[in-house]
């Protein structure tokens, strides 16, 4: 852990910051790509996607933080990453994603957008989410938010913040929900390790295998 230190203010206006990098590039997908470039949307995307990440993470470097990606990465940590990964799946994707939804019916519509989505471009869609949304959601959430807190606030209390306000970046209470036990297991993984690049890792990997399992029970696209 690093001697940066951040406010609690500090990281809501950062995540508010991020909200609307996402809100931008996902206006620009729905209301100019997909009208002006309809067979080439997903490229389009992809490209404003990564560039709004590298200006976020210009902004974020402007603060005096340090990323160090590869620092303190090892073979245990990378071991103990995916271990996370296939732990989060099997607790969220095949055991408490399917309570939540009977808790919030409503949300039913949001995963079954996403499963769309998923079978419409899988390429695309596992580029951002299984690469380019973990890379910059564990810089901000773990590198960023939990290393920062921790010197302020504690250890405790801020890994209940930053798994607070990863769950808020999610779209609806069964994403909140489950997003939140995953920012707790992430973050603890964080300062087990010390290192951004398993948190990333275990995201990936816990990611890509809940997009294989969505498209494997997705219905046939009709011919």
């Amino acid at each position: 852990m690093s001697e940066f230190s951040i406010s609690i203010g500090s990281s809501l206006l950062w995540v508010g910051l991020y909200f609307i990098f996402m809100v931008f590039y996902t206006f620009l997908d729905i209301a100019v790509w997909r009208k002006l470039f309809p067979k080439y949307s997903d490229l389009a995307n992809l490209i404003a996607v990564t560039f709004c990440i590298c200006g976020f993470l210009i902004l974020l470097g402007k603060t005096g933080y340090q990323l160090r990606i590869f620092s303190h990465f090892s073979l245990p940590g990378f071991l103990l990453s995916v271990c996370c990964s296939v732990l989060l799946f099997l607790v969220l994707d095949r055991g408490l994603d399917r309570v939540f939804e009977s808790l919030f019916p409503q949300s039913e519509k949001g995963y079954q957008e996403t499963i769309q989505h998923l079978t419409d471009s899988p390429a695309a869609s596992f580029i951002q989410v299984c690469l380019l949304a973990p890379m910059i959601e564990e810089i901000l959430m773990r590198g960023f938010l939990l290393n920062g807190l921790v010197p302020r606030y504690g250890t405790a209390a801020a890994l209940l913040l930053s798994s607070v306000l990863f769950a808020v970046l999610h779209f609806n209470m069964v994403q909140s929900l489950s997003a939140f036990l995953c920012g707790t297991v992430l973050g603890l993984l964080y300062l087990t390790t010390d290192s951004i690049l398993c948190c990333i890792i275990a995201h990936s990997c816990y990611n890509l295998l809940s997009c294989a399992a969505i498209l494997r029970s997705a219905p046939p696209s009709p011919k």
